[in-house]
């Protein structure tokens, strides 16, 4: 009997520990249609390359992302991290960085490497030749400024297969910011080389996922790379190898109201930002998640590093001129400045991102500097807030009490923005000011921004690496437009010196307040009207959990699991 008894609770128990890692295992890694978990993503602007030399844009940088790894990558804390070097060392005088790579990085498979097993291990050497691409005229990577600060001879070494150096000509702090870029993605020589341009369509990375499909403006699928280096710790101290996805799915719809139903629907599992069109359909006045949706629905908001502005160009503005016959104490280059600032203050910036933006942002009463970033300062005594009073003082030491004789103004902007333009043309009407607003096509825009024929034009700088020098160089005499980013052709030679000086300086502290001096005078001189730091809004349906992002808006979907929606209505 108690052999019997022995064998029948021996039974029961394996039945349940079954059923048990049954259960887990769905958790763990679960079933969707064909036993895949798939994470599903509309990409409405589309993809033209799948090559990370050419990797310039969200779309392209968030496929690339998947598919390919740097020498270190940027956190959710947008900190500097290792990927395929596992540490790292910068000499004393800044011009030199020692890299030590990991030894299990393998290339996804690919019939071009000749072995049995059609893969290979990564190399220093492999790196030397993924920069020097970057470098080559032919290649005509946009990515080519990134190493403008790099020696001129050999600024690439590998003096043995896990050992990188890159060597600088000049110091420049936020270099390994720049090296987590997308443009800084490793790539192996014989499948460049054998395809040519066409690598574009025949990516060869070390990502978490390799491309298994690409109908361009139709579907790409990525499937899980089982050779990816890295994992993650459990709770229980165990590891698992990342990713935990099967499988990525990305289509083109183009029409983002019909995208936006399909996330609806659950089609898509996640929808990056809000078209003006259905924003009012799934968030409140205040910015928050309708109830209607909060259940099925999550939402995560983070600052986005993007700055969106108001840009004079100084060289060709002409608001400062007094009628003949007139007389002023101030010259025309301080009346000037003091009519950009009077604008400044001439609109309510909260009351706009309140009422036109759902609260979706910060308002831009502090600097060019945006929120979420190492230099922005929400308590500096420089940058505006709203007063009519003090707007109509400048305006009236300007020479132009209540507007008289101020000549109209007219700002470019694309249609995107015309409402937010239509706001601040009626608020600075009550201060005296004439506003004539000219909607161009974008593109039309921006080359105009770009060969200086915008007198007053909206504009925004989406951080390329999470530095506020990448914000500061847009005021830097040096980086005058066309060439540059300077595209309010801004000119202060003090400026000019605190700019080197931050350039120089290796002591974070020092370089943070190097960087708020430079702010503050910007904001004195008034080439720019802040409107507001963007805001990031990412949402997911309730059984996709561990998908990670930073301000610089990545998708990192190292660590995402979804989980069947069966074992989901099971947690409720």
């Amino acid at each position: 009997m108690k052999s019997g008894k022995s064998k029948l609770l021996h039974r029961f128990t394996c039945t349940i520990l079954y059923f048990l890692c049954f259960f887990v295992l769905s958790c763990h890694r679960p079933t969707e249609g064909d036993g895949k978990a798939i994470f599903r993503y509309n990409e409405s602007s589309g993809i033209t390359t799948l090559d990370p030399a050419y990797s310039k844009d969200q779309a392209t940088n968030w496929a690339v992302s998947q598919m390919y790894n740097g020498l270190v990558r940027l956190d959710s804390n947008l900190q500097v991290v290792p990927c395929v070097a596992k540490s790292w060392s910068v000499s004393n005088d800044g011009l030199t960085y020692t890299f030590t790579l990991r030894d299990n990085v393998f290339f996804h498979e690919n019939e071009l490497f000749d072995n049995d097993s059609n893969c290979r291990k990564v190399i220093a050497s492999d790196f030397v030749y993924s920069f020097n691409r970057i470098l080559d005229e032919k290649v005509a990577s946009p990515g080519l400024w990134i190493f403008s600060h790099i020696a001129e001879k050999e600024p690439f070494l590998a003096p043995d297969d896990t050992t990188f150096i890159l060597r600088m000509k000049e110091p420049f702090a936020p270099m390994l910011s720049i090296l987590a870029m997308p443009y800084c993605s490793v790539v192996p020589r014989e499948v460049v080389e054998h395809y040519g341009d066409d690598f574009r369509s025949h990516p060869c990375g070390t990502g978490p996922f390799y491309m298994k499909y690409w109908k361009e403006g139709v579907k790409l699928v990525m499937r899980r790379n089982e050779r990816y280096f890295e994992y993650d710790t459990l709770s229980n101290g165990s590891i698992q190898r990342l990713p935990y996805l099967d499988a990525v799915a990305v289509t083109f719809i183009i029409d983002k109201q019909t995208a936006f139903l399909e996330f609806i629907k659950g089609n898509l599992d996640f929808m990056n930002s809000l078209d003006a069109s259905y924003k009012d359909e799934i968030l409140t006045p205040t910015g928050q998640l309708k109830d209607k949706y909060a259940d099925r629905i999550d939402m995560v908001s983070t600052p986005f590093l993007n700055t969106e502005y108001l840009g004079f160009n100084l060289e060709t503005l002409n608001i400062g001129a007094i009628s003949d016959g007139e007389k002023s104490s101030t010259d025309e280059k301080t009346r000037s400045r003091l009519i950009r600032q009077a604008i400044n203050y001439g609109f309510d910036r909260r009351k706009m991102m309140r009422y036109m933006r759902n609260n979706i942002g910060v308002p831009g009463c502090n600097g060019m500097v945006p929120c979420g970033l190492p230099g922005y300062d929400s308590s500096s005594s420089y940058g505006y807030e709203y007063s009519i009073s003090r707007a109509k003082e400048l305006l009236a030491r300007a020479g132009f009490p209540d507007g008289k004789g101020l000549p109209t103004m007219t700002l470019s902007t694309t249609s995107n923005y015309l409402d937010l333009c239509k706001y601040i043309q009626q608020q600075l009407t009550l201060v005296g000011f004439d506003v004539k607003i000219d909607v161009n096509p974008s593109a039309a825009l921006r080359e105009h921004i770009a060969q200086g024929k915008s007198n007053w034009f909206r504009a925004s700088w989406i951080a390329d690496y999470p530095d506020a020098e990448n914000y500061l160089a847009l005021f830097y005499s040096k980086n005058h437009s066309p060439s540059g980013p300077n595209y309010t052709r801004f000119t202060s030679p003090q400026y000019d010196r605190l700019y080197e000086r931050a350039l120089r300086e290796t002591d974070y502290e020092r370089r943070l307040s190097l960087y708020r001096a430079m702010d503050s005078i910007v904001m004195t001189e008034a080439p720019v009207i802040v409107l507001y730091y963007d805001q990031i809004l990412h949402f997911t349906h309730k059984n996709i959990k561990g998908l990670r992002s930073n301000a610089m808006n990545a998708l990192d979907l190292r660590y995402v699991k979804k989980i069947s929606k069966k074992v989901v209505s099971l947690h409720r």
